[in-house]
């Protein structure tokens, strides 16, 4: 449904040239709910832009939705459906008007069949004459949703879809977003900074960092890659970070060691085992230890270990 090959996209300004995205090589799989993460600035939100038309490529080729992004945007477009991180509504125009505009705009014959069908699948009944702006945050987005799949397109590009929801709100969307795969069939690909959103909904994800994807696969497939615990040490005074990191790192069994303020990540091997040594470690090098926390790796672990960031914090 997508496949990208060395798609890049810089940008010329007063301060000299950005390479926003670096040649990104991507496939998506008719069907399937693919999951885009990165931090602020990583360059997911060009690569979206650049796959929805919004933005030209500096390099690269991508094809969309069985049509060519350079040569044929017009087609791309009319195959996709695209839900902005803001919405696209005028608050002040009712629901049922925004739905007919939008099903008009893109031909579609049987309008108020598809309108009243997708209200239905996306629990709107009833609220066609109320404005969009009198909705609630959840009807909102399930309205934008609905603008986007009004024409039937075999692809939809989510944009932050649950980000501002309560948490009742996000599942409801999850599960409105499983039944348009299931049952239409729609391939969904979807940019998030929600590490529960991306575990539970998405097939598979990938990673963007500095403009290049560094990971991709099944959530378990990237959790397998951080081989090991987690042990997650905070220390009583943030001048003894770089002696307990030198301490630990020389530790047989910890992989990889990365340092937040006065907090260190540790990846160990069989991490029950070794805690004592560990604490045993550190008192040896002289350094007070504040708490330690041993957990099974999470989506944000293996973006910790893969970058040396952590993707709840840049998000």
């Amino acid at each position: 449904m997508i496949e990208a090959r060395g798609l890049a996209r810089t940008f010329t300004g007063r301060n000299g040239t950005v390479e926003a995205v670096r040649g990104v090589d991507l496939s998506v799989a008719p069907g399937e709910i693919v999951g885009f993460l990165g931090p602020n600035g990583a360059g997911k939100t060009t690569t979206l832009r650049m796959l929805t038309t919004l933005l030209a490529p500096t390099a690269g080729t991508a094809a969309v939705a069985g049509r060519d992004l350079r040569a044929d945007p017009a087609g791309v477009r009319r195959r996709i459906g695209y839900v902005a991180q803001g919405g696209g509504t005028d608050p002040g125009v009712p629901v049922a008007e925004e739905l007919d505009l939008q099903a008009r705009l893109y031909g579609v014959r049987d309008r108020a069949a598809r309108i009243a069908a997708l209200c239905a699948r996306l629990d709107l009944e009833g609220l066609g004459p109320r404005p969009a702006g009198s909705l609630s945050g959840g009807q909102r987005r399930r309205l934008d949703i609905a603008l986007g799949l009004v024409h039937r397109p075999p692809l939809l590009f989510l944009d932050e879809p649950t980000t501002g929801l309560d948490p009742q709100s996000r599942g409801n969307l999850w599960d409105h977003v499983r039944a348009m795969r299931d049952r239409d069939g729609t391939t969904v690909f979807l940019t998030t900074h929600y590490l529960d959103e991306a575990d539970a909904l998405c097939d598979r994800l990938l990673i963007i960092d500095r403009g290049r994807i560094v990971a991709e696969g099944t959530p378990a497939e990237l959790r397998r890659r951080v081989a090991g615990d987690v042990v997650t040490v905070e220390l009583a005074e943030p001048a003894g970070v770089e002696s307990a990191r030198g301490a630990l790192s020389a530790h047989p069994a910890v992989r990889e060691a990365a340092v937040t303020g006065a907090t260190l990540r540790l990846t160990v091997e069989d991490g029950e085992k070794a805690l004592m040594s560990l604490i045993r470690a550190l008192d040896g090098a002289g350094v007070e230890l504040a708490s330690l926390n041993l957990a099974r790796p999470t989506l944000d672990d293996v973006f910790l270990t893969i970058t040396g960031r952590s993707l709840r914090e840049a998000a």
